[in-house]
């Protein structure tokens, strides 16, 4: 029997809030088509900060990554960033009339994820921020992939879903996950325990980012 690899660890011992994420209300509504878009552009204001913030993430991964290989990786990781999902947010802003100046940008759910996020990548090692991000990344290809299977009438919706569906956001997933799966080879069981809780805590705050958009009156 092969041993269990680090992802696999992580995916098992939070199943639990995984779940709740990959089937909370937002991917819900998203799958029947019912998702209202005044939270929708909350969420896009909310996610659009973020991808700000990631770049900062995947950039200190790039500082402490350990070989060339990874650095060029991230690289293209943080160029996708930079020119494909910022400039989602410039067309879908300018479509919708949305300016992100007049939302409140931040209540104490999406404070706490950019910040939980960002203290992951500026005070852990390489490999708490492939954790991080592959809890992140892993969770948005896994219902996307889902999703993107069902009939969305809002275009710009649909095109978001897409874009984390696809083989790029899929090979960038894959991608981290087997750079933890190589890693735990030679880990020790506190350290993969101690990545595995990185991996459910960011299940944690994300399931918390997810439930701002709706506010209290939605």
């Amino acid at each position: 029997m092969a041993a269990e690899t680090l992802s696999e660890q992580m995916l098992r011992e939070n199943a639990a809030v995984f779940e709740a994420m990959v089937n909370h209300r937002f991917v819900r509504d998203i799958e029947q088509d019912r998702l209202d878009a005044r939270v929708f552009e909350r969420y896009l204001v909310y996610e659009g900060a973020f991808v700000e913030t990631a770049i900062s993430i995947f950039a200190y991964a790039a500082a402490k990554a350990e070989t060339m290989s990874q650095k060029r990786w991230l690289i293209g990781v943080l160029d996708a960033l930079a020119n494909q999902q910022i400039a989602y947010f410039e067309r879908t802003f300018a479509a919708r009339d949305i300016d992100p100046s007049t939302y409140a940008l931040d209540p104490p759910e999406v404070r706490a994820f950019r910040t939980g996020m960002l203290d992951i990548a500026r005070l852990g090692d390489f490999l708490d921020i492939l954790a991080a991000m592959f809890a992140a990344e892993w969770m948005y290809w896994t219902w996307s992939k889902r999703a993107a299977a069902t009939a969305i009438s809002d275009s710009l919706l649909k095109e978001w879903v897409a874009m984390h569906a696809d083989e790029a956001f899929a090979a960038q997933a894959l991608w981290l996950k087997a750079q933890l799966d190589e890693a735990g080879h030679v880990l020790s069981a506190s350290e993969r325990s101690r990545l595995s809780l990185v991996f459910g805590e960011v299940q944690r705050l994300e399931i918390a980012f997810h439930d701002a958009p709706y506010g209290r009156n939605d």
